[in-house]
């Protein structure tokens, strides 16, 4: 019996999260409620009358066309590996999902399959830099890698997909192909806090040691952080969301599920120096927003609150703590370097995932948006988009971290 591809209410989907939770945050139904400038779907997969897929799709209109671009952010959560459904082939799963926006008038669909391709351990990381051996990440021979993802992306060129050119620093998707996570599984604090390094653990016991304080907020300290997050984004250069941005965040997270998103403030002597929010669905937990002030960055609030969002994620019963995108310069004379450096101090590992794809519905629609894209200025330069994933520059990052350029 073939798949069956239609849309669902965002009731099954929630449903469909709580029972198959390792999708991204981006998948949940509740991710449409944050991005409201988008159109939304929620699509099902169905063998039968079991919903054995699902996935979040975000819709943009083409001006003055009855045509939408389809994106579904770090999704669809199918069966990617065939090792839940063996009986049905990569073919079975996307053409359907490609014939229902066809007839639905979408000229192009952009997906981010979370399939990953290889990971290196900070340990490989810092020994390729000391060396000078590599200046990117895929010059540096991976401590694991897995044949699925390789595969993956062997199929899908077959079947038509595309990639958009990497536009320097590994920024050719939307999403970040490249991230960098902290393993918690079967690990305790102890464990997790001995893994980091030598400038991380003393930072974290020197903000300790001064009294810095790091509390879980409410909605209401939202007033806080946007404050923090406004300095943020004078200080390196990008224009910020507004405070409501953040509290439809909260109200749709949290109307999905009360866990969905924590925010954290670090105080030193009463006063508010850094903020962030951390996002966990099931096991997994993003570090997703994250603000600080110019003053007093000597108490190293930053580590403190990081700390926290990791214990934390570890008393959750949480076995990954992701903290979001990194670029692939391995190179000290890059000014994205000190992404990198940052989040090599906490012992984790980088990963690759297969990154976003495209498939042209209409060829000639998605050309002409392309372009007007491009002229538009929609699509964020490198610099840009690194402060949108990242959060923070590379001066700010080297400042927390007490690293020299």
């Amino acid at each position: 019996m073939p798949l069956v591809v239609r849309e669902i209410s965002p009731a099954e989907h929630a449903q469909f999260v709580r029972e198959h939770p390792r999708l991204s945050f981006l998948q949940t139904p509740s991710w449409a409620g944050v991005k409201a400038e988008w159109g939304s779907q929620n699509l099902g997969w169905f063998d039968g009358d079991q919903l054995v897929g699902a996935g979040l799709v975000l819709t943009r209109q083409v001006p003055k066309l009855p045509q939408f671009l389809a994106y579904l952010p770090e999704g669809p959560a199918i069966d990617w590996s065939g090792e839940a459904f063996p009986q049905y082939q990569l073919d079975d799963w996307l053409a359907p999902m490609l014939e229902h926006f066809r007839q639905a008038g979408a000229f192009l669909v952009k997906m981010g399959p979370q399939v990953g391709i290889r990971q290196w351990g900070a340990g490989t990381l810092k020994a390729a830099i000391a060396a000078e051996s590599a200046t990117r990440l895929r010059e540096v021979p991976p401590d694991e890698s897995w044949d699925a993802g390789t595969a993956l992306i062997e199929r899908l060129q077959q079947a038509g997909w595309t990639q958009q050119p990497d536009t320097g620093a590994g920024f050719g998707d939307v999403q970040p192909r490249y991230v960098f996570q902290v393993p918690l599984a079967g690990r305790t604090s102890e464990d997790v806090f001995t893994g980091f390094n030598q400038l991380w653990r003393r930072n974290i016991r020197k903000a300790d040691k001064l009294g810095v304080e790091v509390r879980q907020g409410t909605r209401d300290d939202l007033s806080v952080f946007h404050p923090l997050y406004v300095e943020t984004a004078a200080r390196d250069g990008f224009v910020p969301r507004g405070q409501f941005y953040f509290e439809r965040m909260w109200d749709a997270m949290t109307d999905e599920d009360p866990e969905r998103i924590a925010l954290y403030i670090a105080s030193y002597q009463d006063t508010p120096l850094a903020a962030t929010t951390m996002v966990t669905v099931g096991k997994h937990s993003w570090y997703s927003y994250g603000a600080s002030a110019d003053a007093q960055r000597e108490v190293r609030p930053s580590n403190a609150i990081q700390w926290r969002m990791i214990t934390d994620s570890l008393e959750r019963g949480c076995d990954v703590y992701d903290m979001r995108g990194i670029s692939d310069t391995l190179d000290p004379n890059d000014p994205l370097f000190g992404l990198i450096r940052f989040k090599l101090g906490t012992g984790g590992h980088a990963l690759e995932y297969v990154g976003e794809w495209d498939f042209a519905l209409r060829p000639t629609t998605a050309k002409a948006f392309d372009m007007y894209m491009r002229r538009a200025s929609i699509k964020a330069n490198a610099k840009d988009r690194a402060k949108r994933w990242f959060g923070k520059s590379t001066q700010v990052i080297a400042a927390d971290t007490g690293a020299s350029k």
